[in-house]
């Protein structure tokens, strides 16, 4: 089932907060009053999740400058989040918020969960400030993500938000010319 145009679920869970080491408790309303990326990844201490969330976090200041909040989920605990933070070249960059989804719980609910395995897949979402997914990519275990791609993404989707009757065309960057879907463009473009 799409999770595009659906409301996050509801759930409570524990984290790690990497821009200043704490644990927190997390919830759907944490989604909500801004734009969110929710990155999920099979397991921490692997080999293509490192170098996907420490490209995250090099896209991190320009989506803060977005009024973006990210957060990265995977099965393992927020108590494993930290240790892999402490322990990891890579991680320790990360400066966003690890969750940790040891009940499957929030993998479930976004419809990432492989229920083989009881891990994640890859998959990137991207909620707006009344916690609705907007954008939704799942890639297979072996293909690495490319957090730029998410920057576009979401300016996007924040100027179609913030012009309604307007949409974003293939490739469009900001600045450049919507469109406004009518009868006179059909069969034109």
């Amino acid at each position: 089932m799409s999770q595009i145009g659906k409301t996050v679920e509801e759930f409570k869970a524990s984290a790690y907060n990497a821009g200043n080491g704490e644990f927190i408790d997390v919830s759907e309303e944490n989604f909500k009053g801004k734009w969110s990326v929710v990155c999920f990844y099979p397991a921490d201490f692997t080999f293509v999740c490192p170098t996907e969330l420490e490209d995250l976090q090099n896209q991190y200041a320009t989506l803060k400058e977005l009024d973006v909040e990210v957060y990265s989920v995977s099965t393992d605990t927020h108590f494993t989040h930290k240790a892999w933070h402490d322990h990891s070249d890579a991680i320790s960059k990360i400066e966003y918020i690890m969750i940790g989804d040891p009940s499957q719980k929030i993998s479930r609910s976004f419809d990432v969960l492989d229920e083989e395995t009881g891990l994640a897949q890859r998959g990137t979402f991207i909620i707006d400030p009344d916690g609705v997914v907007q954008a939704a990519e799942i890639n297979a275990d072996g293909i690495g993500r490319d957090a730029s791609t998410l920057v576009g993404k979401i300016k996007a989707a924040q100027y179609v938000r913030n012009n309604p009757g307007e949409v974003c065309p293939a490739k469009w960057e900001e600045g450049a010319e919507t469109l406004k879907p009518s009868l006179d463009l059909v069969g034109k473009i």
